[in-house]
């Protein structure tokens, strides 16, 4: 495991201002449980071992890095994609569910849950409950459920229960706040699996960790295609910002890279109907961290809007957002059609579909000044077979 320095988390679980564990009295043991084993467990030769034969042979790992070189060509640079679309269940959330399903079953914990927006850390999780022998509860937001149905029957199938959260927007905040209660209902045999690097500390921490497998390929892929380690550039797609946090976890203090994070504008950001979180959000707490929160004058959360279900959230990880106001990345609010119109332009020239959340991604190439001929790493955090409802709909437009 890596030692964080200028950016990373504290022992207290603070990136700066924001983290923490901001939790109900019932939720206090169960959190200092985990915060007090999971780097125990994560350390050890036998998770450390367990961890890497999953990874390879049930994920597939190490997924591809893909050099794109039509669209190289266009953006006048050395353009890579980091194919975690690739890994089984479709997207990065595997690297996630597997990690934090094997630190369950060592803390003795016989029932699992998680919430989901897009789907896939759902389809993730259920898919490691089913390997794992162990069950598993998914709430999801009946707008997610309706324009995610392919995931919802994917984790039915695969044995676990989807609840239907109907309060307040019914997305991904909401599907949160019933995991939470859930939790606060069976605190004694019950894992939380979060799926991004969000809610009390240890989960941003804990998630990042699991996901830095993604850098840690990035560092060995560069160095056999361009003879270094790093990029330039490193582009990820933000909701929660687990994909984000796993591609720049090793380069985080290596100011030579630049970390430019695409957040989901919506209809834009001044049009009421974004979730773009660090260019609207105020410090808050939401879902047991401080961080930036969507709020109004009275600090009420606003409900956020995205075209891309796993974006369509109103805060952000804590990670991202000192970052963010410590300018270490630099920050895009890509709207629904800059996304739509990159996640065309890559599916037409490289022969890739890939998730809404990660064509959010893609749409900071034609915002950001690249210089020519750098080195950029960007992760298509998902595939866009869950999406194909929205993109026939709106294929006619391109």
């Amino acid at each position: 495991m890596t030692t964080r320095t200028r950016f990373g988390v504290d022992e207290n679980g603070y990136y700066g201002y924001f983290g923490g564990a901001y939790i109900p009295e019932i939720l206090h043991k169960c959190v200092k449980e985990l915060q007090e084993s999971y780097l125990k467990i994560m350390e050890s030769a036998e998770f450390r071992k367990e961890f890497a034969m999953l990874l390879a042979d049930f994920a597939g790992r190490p997924s591809p890095l893909f050099f794109a070189e039509r669209m190289s060509r266009k953006y006048e640079c050395r353009l890579y994609l980091k194919r975690e679309d690739l890994n089984h269940t479709g997207a990065h959330k595997i690297n996630n569910a597997i990690g934090q399903i094997l630190i369950a079953r060592k803390m003795g914990k016989t029932r699992i849950i998680a919430e989901t927006g897009a789907g896939q850390h759902g389809v993730a999780t259920a898919t490691v409950c089913a390997l794992m022998g162990m069950p598993c509860v998914v709430y999801m937001g009946k707008t997610d459920v309706e324009r995610q149905q392919p995931n919802v029957k994917r984790m039915q199938m695969l044995g676990a229960e989807v609840v239907p959260v109907t309060s307040g927007n019914m997305t991904l905040k909401d599907a949160t706040n019933e995991a939470i209660r859930d939790w606060c209902c069976h605190p004694s045999d019950t894992f939380y699996v979060i799926g991004s690097t969000v809610g009390p500390h240890p989960y941003p921490d804990m998630v990042a960790r699991l996901q830095s497998v993604i850098s840690s390929e990035i560092k060995s892929q560069l160095l056999a295609k361009e003879g270094r380690d790093y990029p330039d550039y490193l582009i990820a797609c933000v909701g929660g910002g687990s994909n984000a946090a796993g591609t720049i976890y090793h380069y985080i203090d290596d100011e030579r890279v630049k970390i430019i994070l695409a957040e989901a504008g919506g209809e834009g950001i001044l049009s009421g109907r974004s979730a773009a979180t660090i260019h609207l959000g105020k410090a808050g707490i939401i879902h047991g961290a401080r961080t930036l929160v969507i709020q109004d004058e009275n600090g009420q959360i606003e409900e956020p809007y995205s075209i891309s279900a796993g974006l369509d959230y109103p805060g952000i990880g804590p990670m991202h957002a000192n970052l963010a106001v410590r300018h270490r990345a630099e920050v895009y609010a890509v709207t629904d059609s800059e996304a739509l119109d990159g996640a065309f332009e890559l599916t037409r020239t490289e022969g890739i579909i890939p998730a809404l959340e990660s064509a959010h991604a893609l749409g900071v190439l034609k915002k950001a000044n690249l210089k020519p001929d750098s080195v950029v790493v960007l992760t298509v955090s998902g595939r866009g077979d869950k999406d194909m409802d929205t993109y026939i709909r709106e294929m006619n437009n391109y």
